[in-house]
């Protein structure tokens, strides 16, 4: 018997399995340490901070980016929320 037998997983639907794959990837990389930031990255938060504090009306929100994304590409992504937006 398979672990995925003897857990049950078998008889979870596709997307019930690809839910757990996506929940066991991500509790694996949050154990993970984040790898140190090289001073030229580091350097580049910096001006990217700056600028923004400099230019608030220059940010562009979450959805009006999503949006266009979308209306770009034409693919399935996932909001913030999680919940997959899907055009075609």
């Amino acid at each position: 018997m398979t672990m995925l037998q003897q857990l049950g997983i078998d008889r979870m639907s596709t997307a019930e399995r690809l839910a757990l794959a996506q929940e066991i990837l991500d509790s694996v990389a949050a154990d993970q340490p984040l790898p140190p930031l090289s001073e030229a990255r580091r350097e580049e938060l910096r001006r990217r901070l700056a600028d923004a504090i400099a230019n608030p009306a220059d940010g562009v929100p979450w959805e009006q980016v999503e949006a266009a994304a979308l209306a770009r590409f034409g693919q399935c992504v996932h909001s913030l929320d999680q919940s997959c937006v899907c055009i075609s």
